[in-house]
């Protein structure tokens, strides 16, 4: 693989973009399932979902795990250590919303993320 390529997209642990791919295909899945409910059974066409909107949902999907470590990171930046003590159905409200905020957003947050994980690893001088 490429140098460049490694020192972004391959700049997060696999676990970490594995967990967070997991978590991204929450809305796609929503997406579908709401669309096979509506009557017509097809996914694509003119009947269902446009091309160009599943081909969004696959680039967001593939890209939300960088968006989100975007938002970590400010938000880690931000809080930094304290841990604030809420309503466990708030919290699952506020943390779905982020969740659905940085996948709908993340063909545009994501090369924050990889312009970052870029920079990181160049500095450092490894490739990972």
């Amino acid at each position: 693989m490429h140098p460049v390529l490694l020192k972004t997209f391959g700049g997060l642990s696999r676990a970490y973009y594995f967990r967070n791919f997991v978590f991204g295909l929450i809305f796609p899945a929503f997406f579908i399932f709401i669309k096979s409910q509506s009557g017509s059974g097809e996914l694509s066409g003119d009947s269902g979902l446009p091309f160009t909107f599943i081909g969004v949902m696959v680039i967001s999907s593939f890209l939300y795990p960088y968006a989100r470590f975007v938002y970590e990171s400010i938000v880690g930046f931000i809080m930094g250590e304290n841990v604030f003590f809420v309503n466990a159905g708030f919290m699952l409200v506020v943390k779905m919303l982020t969740m659905f905020l940085c996948w709908g957003f993340s063909i545009f947050i994501a090369p924050l993320g990889l312009a970052w994980l870029y920079y990181h690893h160049t500095k450092a001088g490894d490739t990972q």
